[in-house]
């Protein structure tokens, strides 16, 4: 497993941020049924949409769109595209 020099989690992301997940921190079931979607370590996905109470928050993984509750994203970790580009600066 590769570490990241930025910590964020999904739920970090404002809307149309880009990332690569890194990392899954999620066991059991939840665990599968976030595999199962195609989040898995190395996938990009977008972030397309927060509810107006910020909870769940809505991704683009794999071209289809699956919406999240915070609680979970807050343990799926990620390294923002942006930040690379930020860093070449």
């Amino acid at each position: 497993m590769e570490t990241s020099p930025v910590s964020l989690s999904l739920a970090d992301l404002s809307i149309g941020s880009a990332a690569r997940i890194v990392s899954l921190e999620l066991g059991g079931l939840l665990r599968r049924r976030i595999l199962d979607l195609g989040m898995v370590p190395g996938t990009q996905v977008r972030c397309v949409r927060k509810s107006p109470s910020g909870d769940p928050i809505a991704f683009q993984v794999r071209g289809c769109i699956i919406a999240l509750r915070t609680e979970d994203l807050k343990n799926i970790k990620v390294f923002p595209f942006n930040y690379v580009r930020e860093a070449a600066r």
